[in-house]
This record gives structure tokens, sequence and C-alpha cells, in this order.
């Protein structure tokens, strides 16, 4: 398989073509900079309705690959050589708003399924979960199905959409004060905030500096840091 280039097709493995079972296959881009991983994938996916149709290893390989290629579903990593996967889904999604993302990672930190939330993607999976999980996620994905209960990024979205809770009815802060300090708290920027809330970065910034009064702390971080000792995240 060849490496550096936009567009890298894969050969027939063990004989099989790639498209073999028709118009019900997922058709996925591959976005991982790990020849390893590429190939291990495509054993992975053999015998099932998800087909790969391109890879790419880089982020500028991936955006140019959706520009020129038709896929269900791209799958692309967290960590990339010359960008971030996360500002990589930003950037796909605004090139492309339908396009579908499902996140892979060898990380289940918090902060990347959150900021994957907020950034559109349509789930989040782990390199080293079962392969009945990773093919479920993607088909899944590719019907426009939301992600499994099991989900982590089911899970993360869950948390982020709570409002007020047991634990914190002792604290004067609004529903959406509430809601804005998880997110705050698992790391994301107020435009990420912005766009899993669905209200402006001004809206944001504002309830920000009130969270900040009410909880008399002095920034993001000790706001945080109060919500993740009150278990709120």
């Amino acid at each position: 398989m060849a490496r550096g280039v936009s567009r890298t097709w894969l050969v027939p493995i063990e004989g099989r073509g790639l498209g073999s079972k028709g118009d019900s296959m997922v058709r996925v881009l591959v976005v991982d900079d790990h020849e390893v991983v590429r190939r291990g994938l495509a054993s992975l996916f053999l015998g099932t309705a998800v087909e790969i149709v391109a890879v790419a290893s880089t982020a500028a390989e991936a955006l140019e690959t959706v520009k020129q290629t038709e896929v269900d579903v791209v799958l692309l990593d967290v960590r990339l050589p010359d960008q971030d996967g996360l500002e990589t889904l930003r950037k796909l999604k605004a090139e492309r708003a339908e396009q579908v993302v499902v996140m892979l990672s060898s990380f289940d930190n918090p902060t990347y399924v959150a900021r994957s939330v907020a950034l559109g993607a349509s789930d989040y999976v782990l390199k080293m979960a079962a392969r009945a999980d990773i093919i479920e996620a993607i088909e899944r994905a590719g019907r426009g199905d939301p992600p499994a209960d099991r989900s982590l990024l089911h899970r993360i979205r869950s948390d982020m959409s709570q409002r007020r809770d047991a634990r914190s009815d002792n604290t004067p802060l609004t529903n959406r004060e509430f809601q804005v300090l998880r997110h705050v708290a698992l790391g994301l920027s107020n435009r990420e905030i912005g766009a899993a809330l669905g209200i402006s970065v001004e809206t944001v910034k504002e309830h920000v500096q009130n969270i900040l009064r009410k909880l008399n702390v002095g920034d993001r971080t000790q706001a945080a840091v109060w919500a993740v000792r009150r278990e709120l995240v």
C-alpha cells in the first residue's frame, strides 16, 4: 500500500474485490497515519457491510479525498502528523456539513469525546474496541442512526445535555449555566460550547462570566475543578 499519496486505493485482499456486496455497503475513508492500523482495519472489515474505498495518512490528504471521492463515513484518527484530528473534523464539517465522521482513537479521554460531540462527530470508537462494536458504530453512522447506548460518545453527550441534578441543588446556577459549566470542565472552548448548545459565542462568554462570579472563582480552570470535585462531569 502506497503511503503519502492522496486517495490511496486499497488493493483487494485474499482475492476479494471491494464493493462486492453492492449498494448495501457503507463506503468508508480511513484516515490514520499508521499503515498497520489501516491494514488491520481492512482485515477487520472483511466479510462485513463496511467497504474501505480510500485511505489517507494526513489531514491534508483526507480533506482532498472527500472533495473527490464519494464516501458515506470518514473514520478519522484523533491524532494525525500534520494536524489535530479534531481540527480536521471541524474543517470537514465546515466544508461539507452532511459528511458523516466517526472518530477513531486510542484514548478514552472525555475531553476528546466532548469536543467530538461539539464538532459534529457521529460516534467515537476506540482502536482496542471489539470488532463487532467498531463495525456497528460505522454501520449505524452510515445509516444515520444515533450511536449505541454503550457508546462513549452517547454517554458523554448525555452528560453534556444534563441540567440541574441532586448534587447541585445548593448552587445558584441556572440550568443553562450548569450545562455550560459541564462543557467547560470537559475542556471545550467557547466556540465548541456554542456549537454544542446552539448558542452564540458571546452568549457562552456571558454564561462563563456569570459562572465564575457565582462560584467565586478566578478562571475556567478553577471552575472546572469545582465541577469535577462535585462529580458534575
